[in-house]
């Protein structure tokens, strides 16, 4: 009789289904590698970095460190030529990636926080010699963070539910969830049963009112207004918790003059605070008078228990939210935080008009005029659902375009969990091929406004590149060449109430699509202030040109025109010009001398505009470059399509040389177009 094993269903549980459905989970990547370590790979390291002039293959096997290298590896040399061809690709151009040195080690800026646990493959190799030259680096430290990066696979948290038989859980925002959300459940996953139950504590107890609870301040009434919430609540001897979108926001506030008079009495919660004084806080917040200021994290999954019955009697504890929530079901977890478990208390939203940029657009100061009064929360609201619903189909094409991907990493662990070392090896070729150093590649900075209204646009661009890259090699192979001969740097720009770290933030150059989304992950739109520092953007990608491999074209994509003369001047003074003098950025710069830079090298911009207000300098900067312009309407289901062919066509027009005109036609005709212009 033949034996049959069977194999037990797993089951997975959903804690908050507004949290499964999260950008950094429903839009999320795991790619696992491992970093190789050892004197003889030091020893190749090293000779790449002192001899610059080292720029073929095959220059680098005719070295002692590679032979010796070649050596200690002999059934992995495959690996090791992928990995020098990135050591030599990187070693050109490492300083572009924005980093800092942070406790001996490289670190990111990732959101609010230092990341120092983020590898940017070559890049960061370098830059610890960089640093450890100039010594900010120690010689332990450059020893340990140094090495082969080996990618082991790419893996979608989305694709990752349908390996499970079963999938439930328990959650308080089921009914904020968008339409496409629930889509998302119904389509992809086959949830499509639901209980909703009564809270055993009965009718909420909360006062809130979003004809008269939700305002718009302008900045110099802001502060006055929150401080005014605060007045109130302690007058009534209740508590009082205030919701900040970041540290940033929230100290700004903490420090300022309007908050002088009790700062001292006044509590702080953030990441940085310890577990064991968090506790502490949190059990004070509920007590008579207190003020408790937090960061968006803490308005999910905290308990603020109120057993003060003089609070209870006057009201309970009185929730103040200060910016607009991107998604429903944050706003009403952060809502959450009083009036919990049947008791009395009260919520109320004071935003700063600057910050609905996001939401309402680049016009956001005529919009936000029209919308105030009663009407503003449905109004803010609509526009909200219509952008998330926008944000949730883009989500949608990005999860699409990473299945294969996803497949071919679960084949890869089956192989290696079998012990078929063909399979690991093929699979692992493929995943760490290095750019075509000995052929010169086409190489495309993409330069964005990461400005509050921009939100849109970064999420399309993370959730369309991989297929960019995809369908350009995909041509390339058709017009039989080499798929590989053409990279990209996505760069980052703002505004003067940027500090130097966020002004610009760029990307490694990079040959493969999921790279370039990881990078994109870490990437938030915020500020805004009229016309935008393109000029910064530009000076980047004009020292990008100056490096020995240079760049073929800019692709320059916003919703703002360029800073004027007098605009740089009276925007740096906002930080003053001791602030910049120290940064990378000491010396102001103008767009149009940036522009000149790269006019004189016949380095073509393409510009896309999202708003007509934008649309004579895009339309002048692409001009005086012979380059293409183009609208873009990005917050439109159209726009998603339309992002992703107009940056592959010029990528494609570029890398295909002599041919490029016919890649083009030909990636149109397999690929359709949304209403181009030529």
């Amino acid at each position: 009789m033949r034996k049959t094993t069977l194999s037990r269903l797993k089951v997975l549980l959903i804690d908050e289904v507004d949290v499964f459905l999260s950008e950094k989970f429903y839009g999320g990547m795991y790619t696992p590698s491992v970093f190789l370590k050892d004197p003889k790979i030091k020893s190749l390291l090293d000779t790449i970095w002192h001899n610059r002039q080292l720029r073929t293959l095959n220059a680098v096997k005719e070295t002692p460190a590679y032979k010796a290298c070649k050596n200690r590896f002999s059934n992995w040399t495959f690996l090791l030529d992928e990995a020098v061809k990135g050591m030599v690709d990187a070693l050109q151009s490492y300083q572009s990636s924005t980093y800092s040195v942070k406790n001996d080690r490289i670190v990111y800026i990732e959101g609010e926080s230092l990341a120092e646990n983020v590898v940017r493959g070559y890049d960061t190799v370098w830059a610890y010699y960089h640093e450890k030259q100039k010594g900010f680096i120690s010689e332990k430290s450059l020893e340990t963070n140094v090495g082969i990066i080996i990618s082991c696979g790419t893996f979608s948290y989305a694709h990752m539910p349908k390996d499970f038989g079963y999938i439930t859980g328990v959650s308080g925002t089921l009914r904020t969830l968008a339409e496409a959300e629930k889509n998302i459940l119904h389509g992809v996953y086959g949830i499509v049963k639901s209980t909703f139950m009564p809270s055993v504590f009965g009718k909420s107890n909360r006062n809130y009112n979003p004809m008269n609870d939700v305002e718009a301040a302008e900045k110099s009434e802001y502060f006055t207004r929150i401080r005014g919430e605060i007045d109130t609540m302690c007058n009534a001897q209740r508590a009082i918790l205030i919701f900040f979108d970041s540290e940033k926001s929230l100290l700004e506030f903490y420090n300022s003059d309007v908050l002088s008079s009790i700062k001292q009495s006044v509590q702080l919660i953030t990441e940085r605070v310890s577990a064991k004084e968090r506790e502490t806080y949190i059990k004070r917040a509920a007590t008579d008078g207190k003020v408790t200021l937090l960061t968006r994290t803490f308005g999910r999954g905290t308990d603020f228990i109120c057993r003060n019955q003089q609070v209870l009697a006057n009201g309970g504890i009185h929730v103040l939210q200060t910016f607009f929530s991107k998604e429903l079901s944050e706003q009403y977890q952060i809502m959450g935080r009083g009036a919990r478990q049947g008791d009395r208390g009260s919520y109320r939203i004071i935003l700063l008009e600057n910050d609905l940029e996001w939401v309402l657009g680049g016009d956001w100061e005529n919009e936000v005029k029209k919308k105030k009064g009663s009407t503003l929360y449905a109004a803010l609201d609509e526009e909200r659902r219509k952008l998330y619903e926008i944000k949730c189909a883009g989500k949608k094409y990005g999860i699409v375009q990473c299945e294969p991907a996803h497949n071919d990493s679960k084949g890869f662990l089956d192989g290696l969990i079998a012990g078929d070392i063909d399979i690991a090896k093929k699979f692992l070729l493929e995943q760490n091929r290095g750019p075509n150093i000995d052929s010169g590649i086409s190489r495309t900075v993409l330069l964005m406004d990461a400005t509050g209204s921009m939100s849109s646009l970064l999420s399309a661009t993370k959730d369309t590149v991989c297929t960019m890259f995809e369908r350009a090699s995909a041509i390339l192979r058709e017009k039989k060449l080499p798929s590989d001969i053409f990279s990209m740097q996505f760069a980052v720009y703002r505004n003067y109430n940027s500090d130097e770290k966020k002004i610009l933030e760029a990307s490694a150059w990079e040959t493969k699509g999921s790279s370039l989304r990881t990078f994109m992950n870490t990437i938030d739109s915020e500020g805004g202030w009229g016309h935008e520092a393109i000029e910064i953007g530009l000076q980047h990608a004009a020292k990008e040109s100056d490096t020995a491999e240079s760049i073929s074209q800019v692709i320059l994509i916003g919703d703002a025109g360029t800073n004027t003369r007098s605009e740089v001047a009276s925007k740096r003074a906002e930080y003053g010009e001791s602030y910049w003098k120290n940064s990378r950025f000491s010396k102001p710069t103008y767009y149009q001398d940036e522009l000149q830079k790269l006019k004189d090298k016949n380095i073509p911009i393409h510009t896309f505009y999202l708003t007509e207000s934008a649309k004579d300098d895009f339309q002048e900067i692409a001009k005086e470059t012979h380059g293409r312009c183009e609208p873009l309407d990005i917050r439109s289901s159209a726009g998603v399509a339309a992002l992703t062919n107009y940056v592959t066509e010029e990528v494609l027009r570029k890398a295909a040389g002599s041919q490029g005109d016919d890649a083009v036609k030909l990636y149109r005709a397999k690929y359709g177009k949304t209403s181009f212009t030529s």
